[in-house]
């Protein structure tokens, strides 16, 4: 069974980390390719965005979608 608390844990530290978890390849691809453009883009304040968002969504993914 997936762990929603390690699904956005590992988002937050790395985003996409979460995502490829909870084997959502795409999305944690895009998320690995996406965040980096935006801590350096702007300087830093989106990307502290782009993590919360990231773990969000891997967390609310793990919780809606157990593995059986």
């Amino acid at each position: 069974m997936r762990d929603p608390a390690l699904a956005g844990i590992l988002s937050f530290l790395i985003p996409g980390l979460g995502q490829l978890y909870n084997g959502r390849i795409l999305a944690g691809i895009l998320w690995l390719i996406f965040t980096p453009g935006f801590w350096i883009g702007t300087g830093g304040t989106l990307g502290w965005i782009c993590h919360i968002i990231s773990a969000y969504t891997a967390y609310k993914y793990a919780k809606e979608h157990p593995v059986r």
